[in-house]
């Protein structure tokens, strides 16, 4: 399986935010414990809205939960 051109951090801010579990997390953005686990292992690629709630709920920017690591990326 191809692993996505992008990282995230939402491990680190669920430990950071009290130990919250991935069902906790899930369940403040709109979707299940498996599609939280499947986002953070960078098997799925959430939808913008979702990325956008994930942010949301630990009070970051898109950039600090998730960082594109593209081959050949460049900034534009």
């Amino acid at each position: 399986m191809t692993r996505l051109p992008f990282t995230n951090d939402i491990r680190t801010l669920r430990f950071l935010a009290g130990e919250m579990t991935q069902g906790e997390l899930g369940d403040r953005v709109g979707v299940t414990r498996q599609t939280i686990a499947a986002i953070e292992q960078g098997k799925y690629s959430p939808s913008l809205e979702v990325a956008f709630r994930i942010a949301h709920v630990f009070g970051k920017s898109l950039e600090d939960v998730f960082q594109w690591q593209a081959e050949g990326a460049q900034e534009g």
